[in-house]
């Protein structure tokens, strides 16, 4: 029996915007300033990221848009 060998599906900045629906420089923000979420594989200079990372990019964004709606209080309408 042959062992089955997957290729890991591995994505850019760009594309974890796209499926996330939000701007690319918030992601890029996100990556730039957790230190915790590394890429998976660099490509030349393109560093390229796992699905993980990607749960990860959305929970920073979450965490931020709470912060955002907190501190804004009653404007935050």
């Amino acid at each position: 029996m042959e062992a089955v060998v997957t290729t890991p599906r591995l994505i850019t900045p760009g594309v974890i915007a796209a499926e996330l629906r939000v701007p690319l420089h918030r992601v890029l923000h996100v990556l730039a300033t957790r230190q915790h979420i590394r890429p998976s594989a660099r490509a030349g200079t393109l560093r390229l990221y796992d699905r993980r990372a990607v749960a990860m990019v959305r929970h920073e964004l979450n965490a931020i848009d709470a912060r955002r709606c907190r501190k804004g209080g009653d404007d935050a309408a």
